[in-house]
């Protein structure tokens, strides 16, 4: 199964991945550099069974996520919880219901970062974005009691 992560630049879809298979998307050197993904990134669990696209999360660079997403088979998306959701978060789920993408979750980012009250408030926020997409009641992790 390919996994594709979607969302706003600097929302922790690099950092996902790379804490899941352990593999550094960004290889670019400037990418590196300027620290965002500029290029679509590639990794694979140990085993094998679940592949990773990473894209860029930057507004300039949507013809690249787009690029990534046209062969995914699970929507990964990423918001971070002191920002919630962005430009790019709304654009890359609009692309994603747009190629036909029905199966995701949602990967609640920096959620270390900020209290219960701002938590609340983006999951709030997320729970209003996914409302009315195939994504309506996707689980968002971590989770929470």
């Amino acid at each position: 199964m390919i996994v594709g992560t979607a969302g706003h630049i600097d929302h922790g879809k690099t950092t996902l991945v790379r804490a899941l298979t352990g593999v550094d998307t960004d290889r670019l050197l400037e990418e590196k550099a300027r620290g965002i993904t500029l290029d679509l990134g590639y990794a694979y669990t140990d085993d094998g069974k679940l592949g990773y696209v990473d894209v860029p999360g930057h507004e300039k660079l949507v013809h690249n996520m787009l690029a990534g997403a046209t062969g995914i088979d699970f929507l990964l998306l990423a918001v971070a919880a002191d920002d919630g959701p962005m430009p790019q978060t709304r654009e890359h789920l609009a692309i994603a219901q747009l190629l036909g993408l029905t199966r995701g979750a949602v990967a609640l980012t920096k959620a270390d970062a900020v209290g219960e009250e701002r938590l609340a408030a983006a999951e709030a926020e997320i729970a209003a974005l996914l409302s009315g997409t195939p994504f309506a009641g996707a689980p968002v992790f971590p989770p929470r009691p």
